[in-house]
């Protein structure tokens, strides 16, 4: 089983070891923050950070497709990486390092291991084609990332166009040791999340598997065994709490908790617009000081400010009401 080692704020003080396979909670999956003329905000990554950890999440991912990672050169993003796992201390950080090379994934996730990262995450790109070739993407990922390195599967057939059944899943996880987690969001995927957990009861070994999407589907994806989200909402707590309540088997309370909060996830789902809305709610909130995006990358009208507005003035009302 692979385990990384990560520093305790990178002081070179005491360790922590982080097993992906059993991770559990919500990895919530961060936006990079920019200033207004799209620098790197390094005080609003340690902002970001607070943020998050002070909202109950388990973990962090960056560099992910919402993290806006094709806009940064590869010393940005190591610096992004480096700095997140400076304010993160102990709360395990996975990163992103798709690319389009091998040798650039491989350079990218040696430096950021290096640095404390507890794992690495890994798409498929739109060229593998057949269940026989994503098997062998991901036995040449393995290799370049190290085969002791923790990757995440991340399986997101609307983006990336490449179709990981739940067999193919499951021959990955066998020819790949370091293979530790899923990242589910496949959509409609529930049945997905079943065939992978009964895989698993007739001997395959156990990986984790956190779910996408913006938590949408959430309350049904633990209902059906996933160990928690990796996703991104600018309000993590909602999924913290459902995550919670799910496994403690209060599954009412834990789908009124979503219900409160589904307009506005709902609105955050927009194709291409999706980021700005989070963005501009995480910067209300505090968490980052701007919600501008890197170019090319659009903000939001006037109208759908005023939306967002609606929504989370409504948002409030209900959870007023809940409790």
């Amino acid at each position: 089983m692979c385990r990384a080692r990560v520093p305790a704020g990178l002081q070179g003080t005491d360790t922590v070891s982080h097993d992906l396979a059993a991770a559990r909670g919500v990895y919530i999956i961060a936006p990079t923050p920019f200033d207004d003329e799209g620098r790197i905000d390094v005080r609003s990554i340690a902002t970001m950070v607070d943020f998050y950890r002070d909202r109950g999440v388990t973990g962090i991912t960056v560099l992910g497709m919402m993290g806006e990672a094709p806009k940064l050169t590869q010393a940005e993003s190591l610096a992004v990486v480096r700095h997140v796992l400076d304010a993160a201390g102990e709360m395990p950080v996975v990163v992103g390092v798709s690319a389009p090379g091998f040798a650039a994934m491989g350079e990218l996730a040696s430096a950021v291991m290096a640095a404390g990262a507890a794992g690495v995450m890994v798409a498929p790109p739109a060229s593998v084609r057949s269940d026989d070739a994503a098997v062998a993407y991901y036995r040449q990922a393995s290799v370049a990332v190290g085969a002791d390195t923790p990757m995440v599967v991340q399986d997101f057939p609307l983006i990336t166009n490449v179709v990981l059944t739940p067999a193919v899943i499951g021959r990955i996880v066998e020819a790949c040791p370091g293979v530790a987690m899923l990242k589910h969001e496949d959509w409609p995927g529930l049945g997905k999340i079943t065939a992978l957990r009964a895989q698993e009861t007739a001997g395959r070994r156990r990986i984790a598997i956190l779910c996408g999407n913006g938590g949408l589907f959430l309350p049904e994806e633990m209902h059906r065994g996933a160990d928690g989200a990796m996703t991104g909402f600018a309000f993590p707590e909602m999924m913290v709490d459902v995550v919670r309540l799910s496994a403690a088997g209060d599954v009412d309370r834990a789908a009124d908790l979503f219900d409160a909060y589904l307009p506005l996830a709902r609105y955050e789902q927009q194709p291409g617009m999706g980021l700005a809305v989070r963005k501009y709610v995480l910067a209300r909130r505090g968490a980052i000081a701007s919600a501008a995006q890197r170019q090319p990358g659009a903000g939001l009208s006037p109208q759908a400010v005023a939306e967002v507005e609606r929504l989370l003035a409504r948002q409030a009302r209900r959870l007023e009401e809940l409790n």
